[in-house]
């Protein structure tokens, strides 16, 4: 009895200790940073709220519309690695609004360029246009029906002649006999791939592709195609969004907060113990030492999982 004790106050006392150096300490393992991670109140970070324009949609589509935006736009953060985020979405005096935080980031400009974007994706070819009588013939780009909701997946790469950042993608089944189609009947012509209605490429066919694979080339910078391909992988917005507010929040108001909110918890967990001592005398003691015990484990695993 006595050694199976001695057991579980040895281990508890092992625990303790390693939860007291991930608490306490700053530290990676195994590619794993163990820093307390603080939201945008106490980090400082970036506050943008996004206005959604629904006035197309009908009533009863416009809510499920809100919820895919918030999810493409929180898929769209997340594949851009900004960690501990929050995105909500939210309907008052008749318009829709997305809420995103972002701690860390303090350049909220950058930040709503990286998510506001539509990343309306689009493939255009060629078309002749009719001249009327007594006028020059003209050409005009037209879109093919392939766009972005034809896309399985992107993913950056480096063009093997110029050695330049671009991006390859692949096309869905569906998305892949559109594209045969489109390059079958546009043989030395230009096919152009138009991203928010700007063209970012605009290759000349050579031949028939099959397979549904493409590649986009232009001026990237490893940067660009990066964000290109989480915008594409993410999906596109499913309605028009406009930023309406964007701010800094300091951290200088957060970590007054934590050294008055550290200060105010000590003399509390003073007063508790001293409380439990004289109420309980040993007893009490011993669920102080309980209750250390159970605050640093808890904290070590607001680290370890993390908790913001």
């Amino acid at each position: 009895m006595k050694k199976n004790l001695l057991i579980k106050v040895i281990l508890i006392f092992l625990l303790t200790v390693a939860c007291g150096v991930i608490s306490y300490g700053n530290f990676t393992f195994r590619g794993k940073n163990f820093d307390l991670s603080l939201g945008l109140d106490l980090s400082g970070g970036s506050h943008l709220v996004f206005e959604a324009d629904t006035s197309n949609l009908p009533a009863d589509k416009k809510e499920q519309a809100l919820v895919s935006l918030r999810n493409v736009i929180e898929k769209r953060v997340n594949l851009f690695g900004l960690s501990e985020s929050n995105v909500q979405s939210s309907s008052f005096n008749g318009k829709d609004r997305v809420i995103v935080e972002l701690p860390g980031i303090n350049d909220p400009k950058e930040a709503s360029n990286l998510i506001g974007q539509t990343a309306q994706l689009i493939f255009a070819e060629l078309v002749e246009i009719a001249p009327e009588k007594g006028s020059t013939p003209s050409s005009q780009m037209m879109p093919t029906g392939l766009t972005g909701a034809d896309l399985k997946s992107a993913t950056t790469t480096f063009d093997g002649n110029t050695g330049k950042p671009s991006v390859s993608i692949e096309f869905t089944d569906e998305g892949s006999k559109k594209f045969e189609e489109v390059t079958a009947r546009n043989i030395g012509k230009p096919v152009a791939i138009i991203l928010d209605n700007d063209i970012v490429s605009a290759p000349t066919v050579n031949d028939k592709i099959t397979g549904g694979q493409a590649q986009i080339s232009g001026s990237f910078t490893i940067d660009e195609a990066n964000k290109l391909e989480a915008q594409l992988n993410a999906g596109a917005l499913p309605v028009p969004v406009k930023l309406v507010e964007e701010k800094t929040i300091g951290a200088t108001l957060g970590a007054d907060s934590v050294a008055k909110s550290v200060k105010a918890g000590v003399i509390g967990l003073i007063m508790v113990m001293l409380f439990m001592i004289l109420m309980y005398g040993k007893y009490g003691l011993v669920a102080d030492i309980a209750l250390l015990i159970f605050g640093v484990i808890t904290f070590a695993a607001y680290k370890i999982i993390p908790v913001t």
